[in-house]
């Protein structure tokens, strides 16, 4: 299982935080705001204690003390703001958590920020190219893999076709089934 995280900057800053929502617009008069999540586990705000606003000039630390959820959205009222005039100008911006704050991963799973760049090769040790993507469907992940001078390769995140994910490496192994060249 890959959850839904997204690279912080560049590459390298890529350890250290990991993009949890974005801020979509305000939410009453207060200084609230409504967050589309972006994370596989909405519920996990309730948790948080703090954000990292990525402001696209500056990064600041942010400290949660109210947490609402509302359809698919979460309202998120911060300590450092207490009217509208104050967040109006965050429309847009994402949310980010250290790696410290975030979920504990089961076996088997990763981040995506985490596989992007990854060398994929099939189980007979033919190279197939690079991750670039992770399309999340309603019945499994689908890996996007970047194929020199081929039209991208698409393989479902199931057991049957990914044998092994290599971390250390960056390298995952996959059994190609019939049909996915086609």
């Amino acid at each position: 299982m890959v959850l839904n995280y997204v690279p912080f900057f560049e590459r390298e800053n890529m350890e250290e935080f990991l993009q949890v929502g974005v801020i979509s617009s305000t939410h009453g008069i207060a200084g609230e705001v409504k967050v589309f999540p972006t994370t596989d586990d909405v519920k996990r705000f309730k948790k948080l204690k703090e954000v990292i606003l990525d402001t696209g000039k500056e990064r600041m630390t942010l400290h949660i003390c109210q947490v609402k959820f509302f359809k698919q959205m979460v309202i998120l009222k911060f300590k450092e703001f207490q009217n509208i005039n104050e967040v109006e100008r965050f429309r847009g911006k994402s949310l980010y958590v250290t790696r410290e704050n975030a979920v504990k991963l089961q076996k088997d799973e990763y981040f995506i920020a985490d596989m992007i760049g990854m060398r994929v090769v099939s189980t007979e040790g033919e190279e197939l190219g690079t991750l670039t993507d992770v399309l999340q469907t309603g019945a499994n992940d689908v890996y996007v893999v970047e194929q020199d001078g081929a039209s991208q390769l698409l393989l479902p995140a199931i057991k049957d076709c990914i044998r092994d994910i290599d971390m250390e490496q960056m390298v995952m192994t996959v059994y190609l089934m019939p049909g996915l060249r086609d």
